[in-house]
């Protein structure tokens, strides 16, 4: 069913879906043919945050559901020419969308569902996004900034061996010789008096001493992990963006 253009202009805003139903984008503007006024082209966002703009043909479109379905595929619109959406489409770079697509146009410069090119264009042909003649949209391009999680570094857990000198205090004993006089008495005399009355005789003691004994052995002290915690900061993103600006011209004397 061919598209009516008062239908077409309330398409902004609605989801765009290739010819199996795969997405496409967000309908950006409507543009319409400068000499018949009929829609043409579609300007989508696309991308994965909707920061790309490409020009889709509106030959064959009808709505489907809230979605608006185009005889073309996803692809055709990713690898479609890259033109910026100034309110305007050239002859030149309208030339380009219909050898991309493969779009036929009739003898009035309107985009057709299906036949033949025929005829020329005309030269200073251009292509309008609006329908009315006292109004224009006025359009700006604004950052959507997302998020992705990226792999910044690693940090891993490495046990290695040092050698320290300890050094530590132990009481130890030993034994030492002093020599001790008693006098003879009536409970001592009997060993006193056993043996010669007089001779040499020697008499030996042992002596112990305690002595450092050093023994390591292994001991286990802590265990060591690694934890991971999330810190929120702030960056400061900034890129270019276009704005479009209205000015009026008085024509009269």
């Amino acid at each position: 069913m061919p598209t009516e253009i008062t239908e077409a202009y309330e398409w902004p805003g609605r989801t765009l879906v290739d010819t199996d139903g795969e997405k496409i984008g967000k309908v950006e503007e409507i543009y319409a043919d400068g000499e018949s006024n009929k829609p043409d082209w579609a300007l989508v966002h696309t991308g994965l945050f909707g920061t790309k703009s490409h020009f889709v043909p509106l030959a064959g479109a009808e709505p489907t559901g809230e979605d608006v379905r185009v005889q073309v595929s996803k692809s055709q619109v990713k690898d479609a020419p890259s033109i910026d959406g100034d309110g305007q489409l050239s002859e030149q770079e309208e030339a380009r969308l219909f050898e991309h697509y493969g779009v036929p146009y009739d003898e009035s410069g309107t985009v057709t569902a299906e036949g033949a090119p025929q005829g020329d264009r005309g030269a200073g042909h251009e292509t309008s996004r609006s329908n009315t003649e006292n109004a224009m949209t006025r359009s700006e391009e604004e950052l959507a900034v997302g998020k992705r999680q990226t792999e910044v570094g690693r940090v891993r857990l490495r046990k290695y061996i040092v050698t320290e000198q300890v050094q530590t205090t132990v009481p130890v004993q030993r034994e030492e010789v002093r020599l001790e006089r008693e006098p003879i008495t009536d409970a001592n005399v009997d060993q006193a008096t056993d043996g010669p009355a007089i001779s040499e005789q020697e008499h030996e003691v042992t002596l112990h001493a305690e002595e450092p004994v050093v023994e390591k052995r292994v001991v286990p002290k802590e265990r060591v992990r690694l934890e991971k915690d999330t810190v929120t900061e702030e960056q400061t993103v900034s890129d270019e963006v276009r704005k479009e600006q209205i000015e009026h011209q008085d024509d009269r004397a």
